[in-house]
């Protein structure tokens, strides 16, 4: 380490209870936000999450029960006529509540990994039609355009190495 530079306050705090850690590891695998993109998407049966993705079935099966068993999604039953009894996956307001995470990673990878033609998908408000988009504020409601106006503090579950 060089001596001129100050040491980091974040190297005084532990990380084993860090969220960002746990939160990936339930997220971080390729093909659980594929899953979950599909079914924000409205694709919500095990055949046509498998037809739209490609993902192979016994990966598929795993994330989806990996899903359910985090309570992102809960499986409901449906049966077609005359065939037996299959589930369809459902968002819970746990899985619901990250939009503003897949929305913030479609608009970054719109940015950065679009082809030329421009980004696939676009998301528009129901109410007007107006596209939607992430933005980060403040509990006071200031928006921060800077991200370097934002600085990490320890919270009342941090603890000290």
């Amino acid at each position: 380490m060089n001596p001129t530079l100050p040491r980091p306050p974040a190297l005084d705090w532990s990380t084993d209870t860090c969220t960002i850690g746990r939160a990936m590891g339930i997220l971080g695998e390729k093909w659980t936000v594929v899953v979950l993109r599909e079914i924000f998407n409205g694709v919500r049966r095990f055949a046509d999450l498998h037809e739209q993705t490609g993902i192979p079935r016994q990966v598929l099966t795993n994330r989806l029960a990996s899903l359910v068993e985090h309570g992102l999604l809960r499986r409901e039953p449906y049966q077609e006529p005359g065939a037996r009894i299959r589930h369809e996956y459902r968002l819970t307001a746990k899985g619901l509540d990250l939009y503003p995470v897949l929305t913030a990673v479609m608009e970054w990878g719109d940015r950065y990994l679009a082809d030329p033609e421009g980004p696939p998908l676009q998301m528009a408000h129901r109410g007007c039609g107006a596209e939607i988009h992430t933005e980060l504020h403040c509990a006071d409601g200031h928006r921060v355009t800077d991200h370097r106006e934002v600085v990490p503090r320890p919270g009342p579950g941090a603890k000290r190495r």
